[in-house]
């Protein structure tokens, strides 16, 4: 597959200043990498007393399919503060259910389970192997460090559903240790990897991989929906591409590692000028990252290109009142712009409007490496394609 266009992709419409604020922001509301605690978030928002005392969605009702033979699937998701999106899935027979993050960072599945006794694992649902008839163990451990943490498990073999797709035999890590807060009073359970084998911890293969080899989805392809509003409506479907999601054409891009889904940007510009990537950069698209991070160097130019300020707290804030007169950040992927306006990378709140873009220095073999995340994904339909190796964008609805 090719590019279709060499048009710059469609803008969004900007959003209002909340309130018409117009002061300086400095309230800490930067959501982290795959499941930094939110506790401290929670509470500068008063929201972490109400969060504890309950279980806000079940998603046990809200499963849906586009076939009755299941080979195309449609995974709804939860999203909470713009921080987190996740989905349920079920293990064991009889199922035991568990949300996860559908993550394209990672390629272990993992849930907690009874060998657990971290707080991560006894204030979520574990998995008890004794309650399921096909559950087959190993003797094989499981180790995975993620950007803010790390879990230790073993492997075992168990029919995972996701959504409609029975997904049989599959390899899975059942967590014996979660130390530290990094997964403690976090909305989601576990989670799902959807990168490449080559990056799978014990050599586990992904749960899409199994889906692929079992002829269990009619493409082997997967494409990812981010909506703005908490709560229901984003999705992530197997086997297909939704055009209820996004308008105009998908914009296809080689991939230039199959490890991650690693892409190449081509520079970053902000008002006609290169802020960024001069000679290109390595960048991976992230569902399980909540912002859009980069290297030191380069996301501090941007901030101080679209006139954001760091506060006492090192995040970067800009006033709610001058989101109409910012500049977009364009983003050129293989010869195809993709601009984020000021409402799809500032995250506004009704007294503060921090920017949704973090440092994050990590060295690789091609140069430093940039990390497409949520705030991104949101405004672009993104597909996820294994048959070619390839990622698509198109402008989300």
């Amino acid at each position: 597959m090719t590019n279709q266009s060499s048009e710059n992709a469609s803008k969004g419409s900007r959003d209002e200043a909340p309130m018409g604020l117009c002061k300086a922001a400095v309230l800490l509301q930067i959501p982290l990498h795959k499941g930094k605690p939110l506790r401290n978030v929670l509470q500068e928002k008063g929201l972490l007393e109400d969060f504890l005392k309950r279980n806000p969605y079940d998603l046990s009702t809200k499963y849906r399919t586009f076939s009755t033979s299941a080979r195309v699937a449609s995974e709804p998701l939860i999203n909470y503060l713009d921080a987190e999106y996740y989905g349920t899935i079920s293990i064991g027979t009889p199922p035991q259910k568990f949300n996860v993050i559908f993550d394209t960072g990672s390629s272990n599945l993992w849930v907690p389970s009874v060998y657990c006794s971290s707080p991560s694992c006894t204030s979520h649902p574990r998995f008890n192997p004794k309650n399921s008839s096909t559950f087959k163990s190993t003797k094989q451990d499981l180790f995975i460090e993620y950007g803010t943490g790390f879990m230790i498990g073993v492997l075992g073999y168990d029919t995972v559903w996701v959504s409609d797709i029975a997904d049989t035999n599959q390899i899975f890590g059942l967590s014996t240790m979660e130390p530290g807060y990094t997964f403690d009073n976090v909305p989601f359970d576990g989670i799902l990897g959807l990168a490449y084998p080559s990056v799978s911890s014990s050599g586990a293969t992904p749960v899409f991989d199994n889906m692929m080899k079992e002829g269990l989805v009619s493409k082997d392809l997967f494409s990812v929906y981010l909506n703005k509003i908490e709560g229901a409506g984003s999705v992530i479907t197997f086997g297909e591409i939704d055009p209820a999601y996004y308008t105009g054409d998908i914009n296809w891009i080689p991939l230039t590692s199959q490890t991650y889904w690693e892409i190449k940007i081509d520079k970053v510009i902000i008002n006609g000028a290169t802020v960024a990537c001069n000679a290109g950069c390595s960048a991976i698209v992230d569902t399980g990252t909540s912002l859009l991070s980069g290297p030191t160097s380069a996301v501090t130019s941007i901030q101080k290109a679209v006139g954001a300020t760091l506060t006492s707290s090192g995040q970067y804030s800009v006033k709610c009142c001058s989101l109409p007169d910012m500049p977009d950040i364009i983003f050129e992927i293989h010869g195809i712009q993709y601009p984020l306006t000021p409402s799809a990378y500032v995250l506004q709140s009704k007294t503060a409007c921090l920017t949704g873009l973090q440092s994050m220095d990590i060295a690789t073999a091609s140069g430093d490496l940039w990390i497409l995340g949520d705030v991104f994904i949101r405004q672009y339909y993104s597909v996820f394609d294994r048959s070619t190796n390839q990622v698509g964008y198109a402008q989300a609805v």
